[in-house]
């Protein structure tokens, strides 16, 4: 909690600084490349700060509220996720402008749209229309903040139709297969998922404005537009940086994909093999996982034979002036791989999950997959402000006797609050959870437990991991980068005094 409120800060604000940039080129009359090569890596700070302080949230979520998940598509959540998809497809509609000059328009709505969501994460936040433990005040500034954020769109969408004769580009999109292409299709995905999400947001509110009730779409809503934009979402991830600019054929396509698609086929052979059928999304996550993975792990495999082949000393030499030369490119095939580890961890935790429930005296036991669970006791104990009351339980598997767990309750003195203390045994090895949740204790001893098992949920934090250095490598200076930034100032400056 000392990292995630200042990280979603970071993100937020840090999204002022390319919308900055892009309103002031339109307004210059600047409408080439070069705020884009300018803010990169603020966009890229901003992002990457979003996106660990919605990860860093979501493990406090796991262990501390105590309900036995990590995201609950609470309103303000949702609020911190939209800008950072929006801001998702910039970064890659970006490259498109760079490498072909084209998605100008779109660059630039991107940006907007960003920032205005970012605007409105703070509206949600401080407002207070809406019920949520991320809600901190109830104040007058909601009507304020809405006129706001209203003036900040219409001037923004003034300012590009003002500008929009400089922003279209002669270049065209060539083939609807092509990385152009696949990346277009990525940010319509990713703009459909996020607008999706917002409308889920503001329904419940124009609903209580239009009806005078308050409508709220519940999980199955996000989850529905999760699996229908998500799982697409993935696969490209996994097609867009491989297919060839401007056009590609049949036959490339079967040469680069030919591993990548044999690795996917066996994954999902297998998987139904052990069973792991029961659930369709969760297995189609873990397939595209497996395409996904294949081809970042192709790119690195051949990018390193290359550079061993121009002269590089060693192995590990290769491998690292690989990463050095292209920090940016490489940078995001590491994002990726966490966005692949983040799949898996979700589609295990929530498709492959189990739970079961008992109401238990000292003594008795109860049973979850190859988990026994044996309530032995029930202490209480004082600390400084609350009152702490915690079931001791003997976990064991098959004849292995794993430890203690201890689940319970704390009841605040100062706040008069009484709060879920969770009981959290993970095993390094598979990534599983077993989670255990003292959801009602009576005055006789007797506690009604709720018990999870959540495969692969370490997994998770562990793309948080992966996803910090990802965004280290692209986000480090790059030599290369600031040359072409001054190369296009210098263009610019002679093209302007003649």
């Amino acid at each position: 909690m000392l990292a995630h409120p200042p990280l979603l800060y970071l993100g937020y604000v840090g999204l002022t600084v390319p919308f900055a940039f892009a309103l002031g080129a339109l307004l210059a009359g600047r409408t080439d490349e070069r705020w884009l090569v300018a803010t990169r890596r603020w966009t890229l700070l901003a992002w990457a700060g979003l996106g660990i302080g919605q990860l860093l949230g979501a493990h406090w979520a796991y262990e501390e509220v105590g309900w036995g998940g990590y995201y609950a598509w609470d309103p303000v959540e949702n609020a911190a996720l939209m800008p950072w998809l929006a801001a998702t497809a910039f970064l890659h509609s970006v490259m498109i402008q760079e490498k072909r000059g084209m998605l100008r328009v779109w660059n630039v709505l991107l940006v907007i749209l960003a920032f205005s969501l970012s605007l409105f994460g703070t509206f949600l936040t401080r407002s207070g229309v809406v019920n949520s433990i991320h809600s901190f005040t109830q104040s007058s500034i909601g009507p304020w903040f809405l006129a706001f954020i209203g003036v900040v769109v219409a001037v923004s969408l003034a300012v590009v139709l003002w500008r929009l004769p400089q922003l279209r580009s002669p270049t065209k999109l060539e083939s609807p297969v092509s990385r152009e292409a696949a990346f277009l299709y990525n940010n319509l995905l990713l703009l459909a998922l996020s607008l999706a999400i917002l409308w889920g947001v503001v329904y419940p509110m124009i609903s209580e404005a239009l009806r005078g009730e308050a409508v709220v779409l519940g999980r199955s809503y996000y989850d529905f537009f999760l699996r229908i934009f998500g799982l697409p979402l993935l696969l490209l991830m996994g097609i867009g940086p491989l297919v060839a600019w401007r056009r590609a054929s049949f036959r490339s396509l079967l040469t680069t994909f030919r591993w990548p698609t044999a690795v996917a086929v066996v994954t999902g052979a297998a998987l139904l093999a052990l069973g792991a059928g029961s659930s369709l999304p969760g297995l189609i996550a873990y397939t595209f996982s497996a395409f996904v993975a294949a081809t970042i792990a192709l790119e690195f495999v051949r990018g390193t034979r290359a550079r061993k082949a121009l002269g590089a000393s060693s192995w590990p030499a290769a491998f690292s002036s690989l990463i050095a030369r292209n920090r940016r490119r490489y940078g995001g095939y590491v994002v990726h791989a966490a966005i692949v580890l983040l799949a898996i961890g979700i589609a295990g935790s929530s498709a492959f999950d189990s739970v079961a429930e008992a109401r238990l005296t000292r003594g008795e036991t109860m049973a979850i997959g190859d988990y026994r669970l044996k309530y032995e006791s029930l202490d209480e104990r004082l600390a400084a402000n609350a009152t702490e009351i915690r079931a001791k339980l003997r976990v064991t598997r098959g004849d292995d006797d794993l430890g203690t767990l201890e689940a319970g309750k704390n009841a605040y003195t100062i706040e008069q609050q009484v709060s879920n203390e969770v009981g959290i045994r993970s095993d390094p090895l598979t990534g599983e959870d077993l989670f255990v949740i003292a959801e009602q204790i009576d005055p006789d001893g007797t506690v009604y437990f709720r018990v999870f098992v959540k495969p692969l949920v370490n997994l998770i934090w562990v793309a948080g991991l992966v996803f910090l250095l990802g965004s280290l490598i692209a986000l480090w200076p790059d030599a290369r980068e600031q040359r072409r930034l001054v190369e296009r100032t210098r263009d610019v400056g002679v093209a302007a005094t003649s």
